[in-house]
């Protein structure tokens, strides 16, 4: 009997851990979720006057006269999605839809010297940067927590090259109106390579949708910097334990 009860509380004991522990507990929350349907605007917001957005879908590719910029081809007809493309700087786009802990994959193109970034929640900055070729990082070069953490390895590609983000957050947590725990990249990939592990942030980042820290917000890029393209957009949430 002494023997069972050790071994009961060992199991309960086990389980408590993993369920309070973020980056090792399973994953039970929803499906998948493409905020992008490859086709459409559909389902994303504009943050400002939505009279200056210049987002729009295409086939996404730097202009062979002018490395700064991007230009936008039509369907190829080959069968696959399109982009979703910021041809110049305009405003910052963000999804109806709203997140709390969550993975989000992505990938992202920019032409020479463009900046952007991918907002968490519509408050937390990854940033993006043509940082190619760079060998002293600060937060603010691409896959950067702007203002909190540099990213730890130069993992950037070329200019025009398509690029990918594995971004595993948990929200911040509140007690009615007060936070009790700060929101955290747990784990961030830049083409593969691991750039950022359990980063508490201090607090939103600037320039975010509202300014403040919710456990939940839309996912939000940056538009009033430079030109940008995205495809492949996947929103994994998870249940918050």
């Amino acid at each position: 009997m002494v023997r069972r009860t050790v071994l009961a509380a060992l199991v309960l004991g086990l389980t408590a851990l993993v369920a309070h522990n973020p980056a090792t507990r399973a994953d039970t929350g929803g499906k998948v979720v493409k905020p992008f349907n490859g086709k459409t605007l559909e389902g994303w917001k504009f943050k400002g006057d939505k009279g200056r957005s210049k987002w729009t879908v295409g086939k996404a590719a730097v202009d062979p006269n002018k490395p700064q910029a991007l230009i936008v081809g039509p369907d190829d007809g080959d069968g696959s999605t399109l982009d979703l493309v910021n041809p110049q700087p305009s405003v910052d786009i963000y999804t109806d839809q709203k997140f709390g802990d969550c993975t989000i994959e992505l990938e992202f193109m920019i032409p020479k010297g463009s900046n952007s970034g991918v907002y968490v929640l519509g408050e937390y900055e990854v940033q993006i940067l043509d940082s190619y070729g760079k060998e002293k990082l600060s937060p603010g070069d691409l896959g950067g927590l702007y203002q909190n953490a540099a990213p730890r390895v130069n993992a950037s590609r070329k200019p025009g090259e398509w690029q990918k983000f594995v971004i595993d957050f948990q929200a911040p947590r509140f007690e009615g109106d007060k936070r009790v725990s700060k929101a955290k990249f747990l784990k961030v990939t830049l083409n593969g390579e691991v750039i950022h592990e359990n980063v508490e942030m201090k607090g939103p980042t600037p320039s975010g949708v509202t300014g403040k820290e919710h456990p939940t917000g839309p996912l939000m890029f940056q538009g009033d910097h430079g030109p940008v393209a995205f495809r492949n957009i996947k929103v994994t949430p998870r249940d918050a334990k």
